[in-house]
């Protein structure tokens, strides 16, 4: 086979690979690999015979000219190169079973489906009243939303559970794979009840904070993080009693009967702070938190409902005056 005019060597041999040699049944067989790490079972789960399970890995390690899985005594382990290719093929088939999904929901009348993660705060205001904007273009579409933290979500678009994501990137090395959006950064406040022992003190001290009992993000949330750090960086303990969660509805429950403290966009609470069932507290943590924006993937072909979320997303921003006297140069 000749190479196509204007094609690197490199590219030509990638096409051939995916034309001519790869099958469903490598990527399907690849996928069960990742989640068993036995041949046996995941021959099974490919509904496979063991024997034709280990000649489509020969076959595939034989065109590649690397080494995919390790054999050992109790099954195998995939290699670097067999990793990047278990989860490219469960990207491949996740594609193929949103086109399924997609199709289906449009057989039966349906707008269709887009998948959205997200970080909290966009979610108090940017995110709903895009949704809104949304419904008002499309019929009987389907928003799933759901909320946890930027590196979590950013590895579920990577595999392609999620089809937009208001966050950070905050794993370099997923850079060159994801295109970003910035909107704004965020300024975190210390929010208590009115009654709280420290409302309405002035000259407050971070010792004093580091021995309250907190409400805090998971570990491995950038706030958590730098929560941490900024106490540690003033030679103080980080707070021992802690309750740990996303829910802002949780936090707000427990701000109003304890004296616990949380660390919150003022967005999230603007109506108990309006209402004066909370109030912030007159400190300055100082946390730099890097700027959050939409994310989606490099190369990847959004599908109609998607897009148009993206749109409506686009346009929310815009029209939002605030967020754009705070978005960063860039």
């Amino acid at each position: 086979m000749s190479t196509p005019p204007h094609t690197d060597p490199q590219t030509a041999a990638s096409v051939r690979f995916v034309r001519s040699h790869l099958k469903m049944r490598h990527l399907i067989l690849l996928v069960e690999l990742g989640r068993h790490a036995s041949i046996v079972t995941a021959a099974k789960a490919a509904r496979l015979t063991q024997p034709a399970a280990s000649r489509l890995i020969s076959d595939l390690e034989h065109v590649l000219g690397v080494q995919l899985f390790e054999r050992r005594a109790r099954g195998v382990e995939p290699t670097w190169s067999g990793k990047m290719l278990i989860r490219r093929a469960g990207v491949a088939l996740a594609e193929m079973d949103a086109a399924h999904l997609e199709l289906s929901l449009l057989l039966s009348g349906m707008g269709g489906k887009v998948a959205i993660g997200s970080v909290l705060t966009p979610a108090a205001d940017i995110l709903a009243r895009a949704i809104k904007l949304f419904k008002s273009r499309t019929v009987n579409a389907n928003v799933v939303v759901d909320f946890s933290t930027s590196k979590s979500m950013v590895e579920r678009l990577l595999d392609g559970q999620l089809d937009l994501v208001l966050g950070r990137i905050l794993d370099t090395a997923s850079v060159p794979l994801l295109n970003f959006e910035p909107i704004t950064d965020e300024v975190h406040h210390i929010i208590v009840r009115p009654g709280h022992p420290l409302a309405g003190r002035s000259g407050l001290q971070l010792e004093e904070l580091a021995q309250q009992s907190w409400i805090v993000p998971p570990t491995g949330s950038i706030l958590r993080d730098r929560l941490t750090a900024l106490f540690l960086s003033e030679g103080l303990n980080p707070p021992l009693e802690t309750v740990e969660t996303l829910s802002t509805s949780l936090a707000v429950s427990l701000l109003a009967t304890t004296d616990m403290v949380v660390a919150l966009p003022r967005e999230l609470v603007q109506q108990q702070l309006d209402s004066g069932q909370l109030v912030a507290l007159p400190f300055d943590l100082g946390l730099s938190m890097d700027v959050y924006g939409v994310i989606t993937r490099q190369g990847h072909v959004l599908s109609p409902s998607a897009e148009a979320m993206l749109m409506a997303l686009r346009e929310t921003v815009a029209a939002t005056p605030s967020l754009r006297r705070r978005r960063p140069a860039v």
